[in-house]
C-alpha cells in the first residue's frame, strides 16, 4: 500500500497568498491520506511561511522554471509514494469530498488514466474546457482571427470545442485542462511527466495525448471545482510569446498538417459505460 492515496502539486509564481492557501486547504481537507507540494517559481520565497503553516511541502525553485518543470520537481518524488497525483492550479478550490469521489471513480474504472471534473467560474457557470487535440488552423483561428474569421471556420471550431456533445454524463474526452488533472501515478511513471521543452502552455495537451494513447482520459461531471481562469495570454504579450513558442514545439513534435494520431484520438468522445 502506498503511503498516500493522493499527492498534489501546485506551481506558483507571485500568486496571491490567500489564493494559494485556499488551493492547499482544498486538497489537504480531503478525508484521505494526502500530501501537497507547492513549487514556487517566484523571485523570492515569500510564500514559504503561509504554505508550510497550512501543512503543505514547499520547494523554492529559485527562478521561474516554467509550469511543467515546476510540477516535475514534485512529481519525481510524490508519484513514488501515492496512488494518484493531482496537478492543480493555484486559482482552483473545491469541496473536501471531490478528491475522494474521483479516487473511488478511478478505482472502479482501471482503464482510465486521467480524469477531470466539471470546472466552473467563480460565478458558478460552467467552463467548457473539454476539447479535441488542436490543429494549427484551430489554434490560429481561436487566438488571432476576429469575428469574421471565426464565422468562416465556425464548423471546425465547434467540432474542436465539442459543442455538439452533452456534458451531463461522464465521457471520454481527448484533451482535458491542466488546471485540474487527477492522474493515476502508475500511468505517469509509465508515460513520463511533463515535457520540459514547453515553458508554459501546451504541456497539458502533450501529457493528455501521451496518456490518451494508452488509457482513457475522462470528463466526470458528478463533482465540480471552481477555477479563476484568467486567459493571461490574451492580454499579456509575454505570455502570448510563450504560447506561440509552445504551439510551435507541439506541432514540431506531433505533426503540423499530417497527424494521424490526432485524428484517431479525436474520435474518442463516446459516453462511458461505467462499472
Amino acid at each position: 500500500m502506498k503511503a498516500y492515496q493522493v499527492s498534489a502539486s501546485i506551481v506558483v509564481y507571485k500568486n496571491d497568498p490567500g489564493e494559494v492557501v485556499s488551493a492547499v486547504k482544498s486538497i489537504l481537507s480531503a478525508p484521505m491520506r494526502v500530501i501537497c507540494t507547492v513549487v514556487d517559481n517566484s523571485p523570492t520565497p515569500e510564500l514559504r511561511q503561509c504554505v508550510m503553516e497550512n501543512g503543505a511541502n514547499y520547494i523554492y525553485a529559485g527562478q521561474n522554471i516554467g509550469f511543467g518543470s515546476g510540477h516535475n520537481l514534485a512529481l519525481r518524488t510524490d508519484c513514488e509514494v501515492s496512488e494518484y497525483h493531482l496537478v492543480l492550479n493555484p486559482d482552483v478550490h473545491f469541496a473536501a469530498e471531490v478528491p475522494a469521489t474521483l479516487y473511488r471513480f478511478m478505482n472502479d474504472n482501471l482503464d482510465i488514466g486521467l480524469v477531470m471534473p466539471q470546472i466552473r467560474y467563480p460565478d458558478g457557470t460552467e467552463q467548457r474546457l473539454c476539447k479535441q487535440f488542436p490543429s494549427p488552423l484551430t489554434l490560429i483561428t481561436r487566438r488571432f482571427l476576429g469575428g469574421i474569421g471565426r464565422s468562416m471556420f465556425a464548423k471546425q471550431l465547434s467540432r474542436y470545442e465539442l459543442r455538439h456533445l452533452d456534458f451531463g454524463t461522464a465521457r471520454e474526452i481527448p484533451c482535458l485542462s491542466g488546471c485540474f488533472m487527477f492522474i493515476r501515478s502508475a500511468v505517469l511513471r509509465e508515460v513520463g511527466f511533463f515535457d520540459e521543452r514547453y515553458f508554459m502552455y501546451m504541456e497539458d495537451v502533450d501529457l493528455c495525448r501521451r496518456i490518451g494513447a494508452r488509457y482513457k482520459t475522462v470528463f466526470y461531471p458528478e463533482v465540480a471545482v471552481t477555477h479563476g481562469y484568467t486567459k493571461g495570454s490574451y492580454r499579456d504579450p509575454k505570455l502570448l510569446k510563450y504560447h506561440l513558442q509552445s504551439a510551435f514545439r507541439y506541432f514540431c513534435k506531433w505533426g503540423w498538417i499530417f497527424d494521424s494520431g490526432r485524428d484517431r484520438l479525436n474520435r474518442k468522445t463516446a459516453p462511458l459505460i461505467l462499472q
